[in-house]
């Protein structure tokens, strides 16, 4: 994070443009806890409110538009090839695939919420050729959400910002287990209504 911090204090507003078009695309970047950052620099006066928001959702929309598009062009393949060097497992792939075919437009607005999904919800929109006017209202309602909540974390936390990366280490943690299990008990119940029907 001090990298990133640094990038921020020396680039400003370009700086969260710049780490939120590659965090959404793809790179292993700790995006709460850098908007989280940003809150913080807004606490002490560093940032003005407008400036800050309008960079860190210029970022995430550039970015996830990216990701549509690269889901559109390059398809399955492509993410499944170079997904695990950025820490996009094939099951996180698969997960994301199946839930994206019943709820594919709460998945793109929450998915930002959860770390590892939401670099792929935009690349599977694109691979199952969801519209894209209906791909950015969802996608884009979805950043609005996740860039404020995080950014006003920071500016309520103050001083004490530092406390969200240990709680995001941890909340990731618990909220990917308890995904798998919930879609595990899902497909299994799923399952089971299908055999005795």
């Amino acid at each position: 994070m001090n990298d990133l911090g640094n990038l921020i204090v020396n680039y400003g507003y370009i700086g969260i443009f710049i780490i939120l078009v590659l965090g959404i695309v793809g790179l292993p970047i700790p995006d709460e806890v850098l908007l989280t950052y940003v809150g913080y620099n807004i606490f002490i006066g560093r940032m003005s409110w407008i400036g800050a928001i309008s960079a860190a959702l210029a970022g995430a929309l550039i970015g996830i538009s990216i990701s549509y598009l690269l889901g559109r062009k390059l398809g399955l393949p492509f993410l499944r090839r170079f997904g695990p060097k950025v820490h996009i497992s094939d099951k996180k792939i698969d997960w994301t695939q199946s839930y994206f075919e019943k709820h594919g437009g709460l998945l793109l607005m929450f998915g930002y919420f959860l770390p590892g999904i939401r670099h792929i919800t935009a690349y599977i929109a694109g691979i199952a050729d969801f519209r894209f006017g209906k791909f950015a209202i969802f996608a884009y309602l979805g950043a609005v959400l996740w860039v404020n909540i995080f950014i006003l974390l920071g500016i309520l936390l103050g001083d004490n910002w530092t406390v969200m990366e240990t709680i995001l280490h941890d909340t990731t943690k618990i909220v990917v287990i308890g995904i798998s299990v919930a879609a595990l008990l899902f497909f299994y119940f799923k399952f089971r209504k299908k055999k005795t029907d």
